[in-house]
């Protein structure tokens, strides 16, 4: 019978430790989820006064907050165990590392490189831990401070662009790829108006600064002045969607979507001839905007170009070109005469037009895919959205490089920014609304859930800072737009 070697008797053996410790740490969990299922369980026997629905949100975020600080009890042992084992390496040459130092969430170089590398895992470790239980408190706060509104449903098609009428009265106007474009009430969510004059997909709305004008853009290479007049309906109750705002998000197919099918906008006075049509362009119109004062007026094109429009006359004042690949959107600055283009070429251009005799262009690189949108704040910033999933605030004064970058999980969409307060909201691929302040702090996200919320990309967001009922309004591809309550005291607070 042949005999073990002592260097395959010693291998047994720490496989045996091992496995001895594995099953003590199952040991270890199962009594632990034995021992935190019973405050629960004697929770809910007692007498409250609070809702069964928010007794149990609070339960569940009581739970994870604990199982988070669990997880992070366990790996605060298996570091320690690292930290003696290295410092009985250290111990011969006199060094070692202070275990008290490691409630301090920080490592001081003492001996080598490999004690530097182990104190970073150890900052790693403490951030990501604790950047989850913040979360579970940011979520909790988004839900209280983003309460939805009103639904604006009569679309046969997605939704690209929102916009908010600057006059009175305050309309809401929705563009989609249905060729229409609707004017809302924001009040009732009633579609007061209809217009029919495209024959392709209408990728933008903007409403004049001072008149009932509206400019849409659209993929029939052209773009449409139209006048409108509206009356009001009656404000009817806002409807109480407090109780849906804390539910957990789910995940919709396109089974789950409610039937849009019917057309609300046919009750609607319809327009289908424009008072101006823009026509220069050899491509689909994708975006367009007034410039300060409302006389003139700016497209952006597939085709490469942006053009700057009379528009008491129709006629190309500007052709702006320099860009390698197709436009995505053009912004004008609210006080200046500045137009900013963005585009697929992973740019996007400053036009200078407040001298007469000089129209100079400035580049800004920065992102690695397509610039979607670029728009101005007050004073001299500008904030670029990408599907490099970044936004970057610039100094126009200082285009080398931006003074803040956010980071995110997906593309973006054209975003907004609340002049007032200096939000940004960012409108994502995977449904989600984000809001962010100038320095790149996030301040909250907008709830989704199986009955809240965009159910498909979300195209567009815009902010109205004067009207009493909503602040931000988002559309996206799943038909429909939403009016946001959003509390900006309470996000700032809570930054």
């Amino acid at each position: 019978m042949p005999t073990e070697s002592a260097s395959c008797s010693t291998a047994r053996q720490t496989k045996q430790k091992r496995k001895s410790h594995s099953l003590s740490i199952r040991r270890t969990n199962s009594s632990e989820q034995e021992r935190t299922g019973l405050p629960r369980d004697m929770l809910e026997g007692q007498d409250s006064k609070l809702p069964s629905s928010v007794r149990s949100t609070l339960l569940e975020l009581f739970g994870q907050i604990e199982r988070e600080f669990e997880n992070l009890y366990i790996e605060n042992l298996e570091l320690r165990r690292e930290i003696d084992t290295l410092n009985e390496r250290l111990a011969a040459e006199g060094q070692a590392i202070d275990g008290a130092e490691l409630s301090k969430g920080q490592l001081k170089t003492k001996a080598s490189h490999s004690t530097s590398q182990l104190s970073q895992k150890l900052k790693t470790t403490y951030k990501a831990s604790t950047s989850k239980i913040v979360s579970s408190f940011k979520t909790t706060t988004s839900r209280a401070a983003c309460q939805l509104v009103k639904e604006y449903i009569g679309h046969r098609d997605g939704i690209w662009d929102v916009s908010v009428a600057k006059t009175q009265p305050v309309v809401l106007g929705t563009a989609s790829a249905d060729h229409t474009a609707l004017l809302w009430s924001i009040e009732t969510g009633k579609c007061l108006v209809k217009y029919a004059g495209h024959v392709g997909s209408v990728n933008s709305i903007k409403f004049h600064p001072s008149e009932q004008l509206a400019l849409t853009a659209s993929g029939d290479q052209t773009a449409h002045i139209w006048r409108y007049a509206v009356q009001l309906p009656t404000p009817q109750p806002v409807a109480d969607t407090s109780q849906i705002s804390g539910e957990d998000e789910v995940e919709c197919s396109d089974k789950d979507e409610p039937d849009l099918d019917g057309d609300v906008s046919s009750d609607c006075p319809t327009i289908r001839v424009p008072l101006t049509s823009l026509k220069s362009h050899q491509g689909v119109v994708i975006a367009a905007d007034w410039l300060v004062g409302g006389k003139q007026a700016v497209t952006a094109s597939w085709d490469r170009t942006a053009n700057l429009y009379d528009v008491e006359t129709s006629e190309l004042v500007h052709s702006l070109t320099g860009h390698d690949q197709e436009l995505t959107h053009c912004c004008t600055h609210p006080t200046q005469r500045l137009v900013v283009t963005s585009s697929r070429d992973t740019t996007f251009r400053l036009w200078d037009f407040r001298d007469p005799s000089i129209h100079s262009v400035n580049v800004f690189q920065g992102h690695t895919d397509t610039v979607t949108s670029a728009v101005f704040t007050v004073g001299d910033n500008v904030v670029s959205g990408s599907d490099d999933r970044t936004v970057k605030v610039w100094d126009l004064k200082n285009m080398r490089s931006p003074i803040a970058t956010i980071r995110t999980d997906s593309a973006i969409n054209r975003i907004n920014v609340c002049v007032g307060q200096k939000i940004i909201a960012l409108p994502h691929d995977n449904r989600q609304v984000r809001l962010f302040d100038m320095s790149g702090v996030r301040l909250a996200r907008l709830p989704r859930s199986s009955r809240q919320g965009h159910r498909r990309m979300v195209c567009c967001s815009a902010w109205s800072e004067d009207h009493p009922v909503c602040n931000l309004f988002t559309c996206g591809f799943d038909r429909q737009a939403i009016g946001w309550n959003i509390n900006i005291p309470a996000l700032l607070q809570e930054k």
